[in-house]
């Protein structure tokens, strides 16, 4: 009865939106390019100014009716554009067309190379553009508007990962360097994994669709294909220039075989920690000789236009598409400077004067001026459907994990995120990433939002994608493969998956919130072997820097045991011990007295019962995944390596207590830095053929 429902409800919803719309389209892409030089241009940390184009730059827009409804997208090639300049362009973009200014949606490519409208860091906007491209937005929303047409859309997604990659890597704990105020808090930054012996690995998962827009005439000829893509941007042209986004839409025209009515258009999806280079991959540590930036880009923007024409390729197109769309507008505070920070930046701002910051130092000086003056600002957050495709935006720099959480919990599996849309109100990172520092957490209008405005943001994106849908959102469900089913068949009396979108709570298996994760750990990474465990889903882990797992369990005795899953982030003797991934001992106790599994300086398991230690004889690789068993009846110990045993010990039980830890010691000492996932406990020991059964084949 069940699948009868639901059946019922897909036909009721694909009848009632699909089919007495008139759906029409009409798309341009209008030249934006500078008239008069030099122009400052975005996108540095201090003030710079660009002479001269190197390929146009221009504002796409794409109106879309269906005989009750009118909506405009504009992507503009910009670096980041701010809510009142936005805000300015449709009203008269209204007074222009009659479209209703929440019935249109402006984001920015993200370009590095475009001329400045949005005072930030050291570059101000640039006062004779500005107003100029203010105006030519409303112009390009009404020249859409006039190719209206009756037309037909479709939608698909491919996996591009090769093309993306994390640039924000959590750094080791004796590597932490210092933010520009001078104090030691960057535990994770952009590109710090150029250099492996500084680093643990990524701070958070990457998003690897490029997800597409297809627009059709009724006879089938491309009016227009909005892609969308998580990647930060490719080069840094002297000139001003559209970046791999127009090279992108221009090798996506000529492999059509379009006319120069088709318009190509690259949004910019969620990439406040995204950028192009994998630095997993040992070749890409250094930098490549400049004079093959060009052919980069070029390479780069052909290969993902490739990629997009193999998903258009199965686009099945619909007409009579219904349309709608949604806007709230939310109030968020800056994170303003305390007495101390404002007098220091109130000095340094004072000795520069009139001219403008010349270094690190003195743009965060400025900045914290500003967010002290002006303590609050509006952001502007959108949701539209295009009958059973959605879009959401964020006006940010939005970190991958972001996306994902608004992609899986969409009401529509087809939803596309757009970041930097209707305003240029800097990153965003989930809470948990503010811990770990680093660039895209310092305080200034690049970065200066609350610190739950990520959380606060996602929210409201979720309801307003279920104000266009007239359907809940839905709820992530995990798969168990054979891995996972030999995890249930045990029946373990906690098993944490470590697959949260978010903290703090740990929810094991059974539904238990029983647990919590500390600060100093971060979500939602790819984890070991997803054919075994979530087959045809990415299996997902967390990844520690400093925090732990906690919880109390006052009924685990002392036989017991714990299997897991780790990947260690510490080189090889860049401690005496490298991590402790298990302990179960009082919270904060002197000397440790309690049940420790870790791993030595050279990478062999370590068990320790507060005094005396045991070592296993396999040498543990960085940065792969390996399984682990440790079981305890009463004081016999034994400690397993992928089912192999590695330690067999006599060990004191030490009046084991009901704290326990995952991902550190219960002193907080030495705790673990890396990735761990699939965690089973047990209020039993286990046989060695049970222990057999939790490693992989």
């Amino acid at each position: 009865m069940k699948t009868v429902h639901a059946l019922f409800l897909v036909f009721t919803f694909c009848f009632t939106h699909l089919a007495t719309a008139e759906f029409r389209a009409g798309a341009v892409a209008l030249d934006v390019s500078p008239k008069q030089f030099p122009v400052l241009v975005n996108g540095g940390m201090t003030s710079r100014s660009a002479t001269g184009v190197t390929d146009p730059i221009y504002a796409k827009a794409l109106v879309l009716a269906d005989g009750k409804t009118e909506i405009a997208i504009v992507v503009v090639d910009s670096c980041m554009m701010p809510r009142p300049m936005l805000d300015e362009a449709k009203a008269l973009a209204t007074k222009r067309t009659g479209i209703p200014s929440d019935r249109i949606l402006i984001s920015a490519t993200h370009t590095h190379t475009a001329p400045s409208t949005l005072d930030c860091l050291g570059t101000k906007a640039d006062p004779r553009y500005t107003p100029y491209l203010t105006g030519k937005i409303s112009e390009a929303i009404a020249a859409a508007q006039k190719k209206l047409q009756p037309a037909q859309a479709g939608w698909n997604k491919v996996n591009a990962a090769e093309f993306t990659a994390l640039r924000r890597w959590v750094r080791r704990p004796d590597r932490i360097a210092n933010d520009p105020f001078g104090n030691p808090t960057v535990r994770a930054n952009m590109h710090a994994g150029r250099n492996w012996d500084d680093v643990t690995g990524e701070s958070g998962p990457e998003d690897p669709d490029l997800t597409l827009i297809s627009i059709q005439d009724l006879k089938g000829k491309p009016l227009a294909i909005m892609a969308n893509f998580s990647m930060h941007y490719f080069g840094a042209a002297k000139a001003v220039s559209a970046d791999y986004f127009g090279k992108f839409a221009t090798n996506l025209r000529s492999m059509l075989g379009a006319d120069e009515s088709f318009v190509g258009i690259m949004s910019h999806g969620c990439s406040g920690d995204i950028w192009r280079r994998d630095y997993t991959i040992r070749n890409w540590i250094v930098d490549p000789p400049k004079k093959e930036e060009q052919m980069q880009i070029d390479s780069y923007s052909k290969g993902l236009a490739e990629r997009t024409l193999q998903g258009y390729s199965k686009i099945k197109h619909h007409p009579n598409l219904d349309l709608a769309m949604a806007e709230t507008r939310m109030t968020l505070k800056y994170r303003t400077p305390d007495v101390g920070l404002l007098q220091w930046a109130e000095g340094i701002v004072e000795e520069m004067g009139d001219r403008n910051p010349k270094n690190k130092t003195e743009v965060y000086a400025v900045e914290q001026i500003v967010l002290h003056e002006r303590q609050e600002t509006e952001i502007v957050l959108q949701a539209l459907r295009i009958g059973d495709i959605a879009i959401t935006t964020t006006p940010n720099e939005t970190y991958a994990l972001t996306g994902l959480k608004l992609k899986e919990k969409s009401p529509l599996p087809n939803t596309m995120v757009i970041e930097l849309a209707n305003g240029g109100d800097g990153y965003i990172p989930p809470p948990e990433q503010h811990f770990l520092g680093g660039y895209n957490t310092w305080a200034a209008r690049s970065a200066g939002l609350e610190v739950q405005a990520e959380p606060k943001i996602v929210e409201s994106c979720l309801r307003l994608l279920e104000k266009v849908a007239a359907k809940p959102r839905r709820v992530p469900l995990v798969s168990q493969g054979s891995s996972a089913k030999a995890i249930t068949e045990l029946k373990p009396v906690h098993w944490w998956r470590m697959d949260e979108l978010q903290g703090p709570l740990a929810i094991d298996e059974q539904g238990n919130r029983d647990g919590a994760y500390e600060d100093g750990v971060v979500f939602y990474l790819e984890g070991p072997d997803s054919k075994s465990f979530t087959p045809g889903q990415v299996n997902r882990c967390t990844h520690f820097a400093g925090g732990r797992l906690r919880a109390r369990l006052p009924k685990l005795g002392n036989n017991y045991a714990i299997s897991l899953w780790f990947w260690n982030g510490m080189p090889d003797n860049s401690r005496p011990v490298l991590g402790w991934m298990f302990s179960r001992g009082r919270d904060h106790s002197l000397n440790a007295p309690g049940d420790h599994l870790g791993m030595d300086a050279k990478g062999h398991l370590l068990f320790s019962d507060g005094g005396k230690t045991y070592l296993g004889k396999t040498t543990v690789k960085r940065w792969t995944w390996r399984q682990a068993t440790l079981t305890r009846k009463g004081e016999d110990v034994r400690v397993y390596l992928d089912g192999k045993l590695e330690i067999e010990a006599k060990a004191k039980t030490n009046l084991l207590a009901e704290d326990v830890f995952i991902g550190g010691r219960n002193d907080n000492r030495s705790n673990w830095e890396g990735r761990i996932d699939e965690v089973a406990l047990f209020d039993r020991t286990l046989t060695r053929k049970e222990v057999e059964s939790l490693s992989l084949d």
